[in-house]
Formats: structure tokens, sequence, C-alpha cells
């Protein structure tokens, strides 16, 4: 097992703790998946089962909703406390790993997926799960973070240690061959670049705190972090400021 092998329970864990507060701070994250939504648009579907896989508070699950009303909508997430933000009437919300799915051979017609795939470990299991998920003809729409999410942090910290401090992100060409394998048929991959601002290196790892995005990776310090390596990566951190942010 790799140091940046996922504990799930840890992931669960800190997804519960940020629920409540989850929608009113998590912004990226919205316009990622409303992005995702809009690419609905130019596939011909009509689907009368959807599962939201990595539901989360069910955000992009009540769009779904208005945009196919007639369709049964099944919202999954690792983190109970996350679904029960929800609460809406119509939809079933199950409490269950993505990378083993609860449900039988071809119960969807569309499967969607926003910003939950970095939290996998097995990702040609994720993948295969959603082809046996689906119905013929159906469709597996999903974003997920690159390999240079977070890199500036990334560096930051191997300035002061090298400790396991920031997730490892796949490159799309491996997601893409993944897809392949799994007997995804004719998948189309695209790349978006955003570019969040912060004060500094601390309002950042505050943020992604809030957001339950925490470490969660198994070679992550056990052990309080020295005030000293602390102090080290922030000012290397300091090196990436652009127009004093």
């Amino acid at each position: 097992m790799d140091g940046y092998h996922k504990d799930k329970q840890r992931l669960a864990a800190a997804f519960d703790g940020a629920a409540r507060r989850y929608d009113a701070i998590a912004e990226f994250q919205r316009v990622v998946a409303e992005r995702l939504l809009d690419r609905l648009d130019y596939v011909r579907l009509s689907p009368s089962a959807i599962l939201d896989l990595g539901a989360g508070t069910g955000r992009a699950a009540r769009i779904l909703a208005a945009r196919y009303p007639d369709a049964r909508i099944v919202e999954l997430d690792l983190a109970p406390a996350m679904l029960q933000q929800d609460g809406a009437a119509g939809r079933t919300t199950v409490c269950a790993d993505a990378e083993c799915l609860p449900f039988a051979p071809g119960s969807f017609d569309l499967v969607f997926s926003s910003l939950m795939l970095q939290w996998c470990n097995d990702v040609p299991a994720v993948f295969a799960g959603a082809r046996d998920a689906l119905r013929p003809g159906g469709l597996l729409i999903f974003s997920t973070l690159g390999p240079d999410t977070l890199i500036e942090l990334r560096e930051s910290w191997a300035a002061a240690d090298d400790e396991v401090h920031v997730n490892a992100f796949a490159d799309m060409h491996d997601l893409g061959d993944a897809l392949v394998h799994a007997q995804l048929g004719e998948p189309v991959m695209e790349t978006e670049r955003f570019t969040l601002a912060y004060a500094d290196g601390r309002a950042l790892m505050n943020d992604l705190k809030s957001l339950g995005a925490r470490n969660a990776n198994v070679g992550r310090r056990r052990t309080l972090t020295g005030k000293g390596r602390l102090r080290a990566m922030l000012h290397a951190y300091d090196k990436h400021r652009h127009d004093g942010r």
C-alpha cells in the first residue's frame, strides 16, 4: 500500500464534519458541477434512472431532477452527513463506497459524478462498476482534479519536509486508458484550468479543512507538524505570489 492510499474512514469523517457548512463555502465545487451539467446539453439522452456518484449535499442532483423530471435519481456518497443535508422527496440516498457499487447491472441510463473520483483508491474499479450499472447506450459523465492541482502547496511542503501532505491526482491520459480498459466506449476528455487566489498558504489550508478536504492519505504524518516546518512551508508558499495573492 503506497502512502497516497486514501483512508476511507478518515475521509468520510472529514466530510461529515463539513456537511452543514459545505454548500455555503464550496464555490469552486459548485462551478465545476454546473459546467459539467452544461455538457449534458450536447448529448441526446432521456434517462429514466440516474446515479449521482459522490452526490455530497445533493446540489447537482437537484439540478438533474429539474432537467429530467421523470427520472428516478439515486444519490450515493461515502459520508452519511452529507447525504442528510439534502432531504428532498423523490430521490433515494445510498451511503456506500463508489469503488464497490451496490446496484444490479443495467440499473441506470446516466451516471453523473463531479469531483469525487480523486478520493478513490481504485479508479478502474469505479469505472468498471459504472459500466456494469449502466444500461446499453448509457452515459458516464464525470469531472475530477488533474495532476497540477495544489502543485504550489505540494512544492512548498516539499521544501519543509518529505512527509505526505497533499493528495496525488491522476493524469488525464491514465484516466483515458482506464476508461478504455473498462470497455466504456468513445471516451471524450477535456481539460480546464482554474486559478483560485488566497492571501497566503494558511488561508488555503483553512479553506481545504473547512470543505472536509483533509489529508486522508495513509502515509500522512500521525503527529503534529512542528512550528518550524509549518513556517518553512509558508515561507516557500510565499514565493508563488502574483499581484499580492
